[in-house]
């Protein structure tokens, strides 16, 4: 007997904060062309590792945009789960551009340390100094929907990472504003630098592990198979596999051995609706497929499903 249930695809959460998301967005843009702008007018490399680490949350910023306008696509019978994928891919590519800034600014920085190049520190900290009111005002425009959306949680805190870089160039604004020590600037943008990079191999790892349908982190598959095995009526669960559409969508499927007498009794509705209310309970699991099988069907299967 094969039976399948689904209860339909997990819309990614934040829809109602589209539009705060949209205004850091743009504050955000704004304070990047902003920074490259100065870093070019005070040869600050401070400024420009700082400006990096704006596109960092634009980047996060754009996939929190991305995953909830994208969740209310509809699916077509050419892409059954949508275009939920887009937001991985959208990832892959900000990782690599992101790796690409880091790795630039630690260079330009080891370059500099010998021979410093002349900085502009009062102009330098106009600059910086804007950053940090748009990061404090994108902070509060975020504020009450990170209580209630994951995705603006998550562009919550990379604005509040840029905040602390625009913290470190203002340090560095200051120190050659008064003592002219220009080693300063290399030192704080290699400090912005730093910042960068855990983030974007974050990134880059949870994309490819999506892509390559790992399982989700932090999910066990044995406490995943312990809680069908305990379900009335079931004997055995073979196939298990649990992978993510797109960050925050975890789907399953799995083949479930059902006893006769069960099937006999009430059919597999009720087997279908505890299987279903216990994944989503425990594991946050919403969208699964589950195939009822009599004992001994698995004899008849193919060996990958085995």
């Amino acid at each position: 007997m094969g039976a399948g249930h689904s209860h339909g695809p997990t819309t990614s959460s934040g829809g109602g904060h589209r539009s705060k998301l949209l205004i850091v967005l743009a504050l955000t843009g704004l304070v990047l062309v902003a920074e490259v702008i100065g870093a070019w007018m005070t040869g600050s490399l401070a400024l420009l590792a700082d400006a990096g680490h704006m596109l960092t949350d634009i980047a996060g910023i754009s996939l929190a945009v991305l995953a909830v306008t994208f969740a209310a696509k509809p699916s077509t019978r050419a892409r059954t789960f949508g275009y939920y994928r887009l937001e991985i891919l959208a990832a892959v590519v900000n990782a690599v551009l992101l790796f690409g800034v880091a790795l630039f600014i630690l260079f330009e920085a080891w370059q500099r340390w010998a021979n410093p190049p002349e900085v502009e520190g009062e102009v330098m900290l106009a600059f910086a100094s804007v950053g940090l009111i748009a990061n404090i005002i994108g902070l509060l425009v975020l504020r009450a929907g990170s209580k209630e959306s994951l995705n603006v949680k998550g562009a919550y805190f990379e604005v509040l990472g840029d905040l602390l870089g625009s913290v470190a160039v203002i340090a560095a604004a200051l120190v050659i504003a008064t003592t002219g020590w220009l080693l300063a600037d290399p030192l704080a943008s290699v400090a912005v630098a730093l910042m960068i990079l855990p983030r974007t191999w974050g990134l880059l790892r949870e994309a490819v592990d999506v892509l390559l349908e790992a399982s989700p982190r932090g999910m066990d598959l044995d406490e995943v198979r312990a809680h069908i095995l305990a379900t009335p009526g079931v004997v055995d669960a073979h196939d298990l596999h649990v992978w993510t559409i797109t960050s925050g969508m975890p789907v399953l499927s799995v083949h479930v051995v059902v006893d006769e007498p069960t099937l006999a009794a009430g059919g597999p509705g009720p087997v279908l609706d505890h299987l279903g209310q216990c994944l989503d309970d425990h594991f946050d699991v919403e969208h699964c497929t589950f195939q009822l099988e009599p004992a001994g069907h698995a004899d008849h299967e193919h060996a990958i499903h085995r």
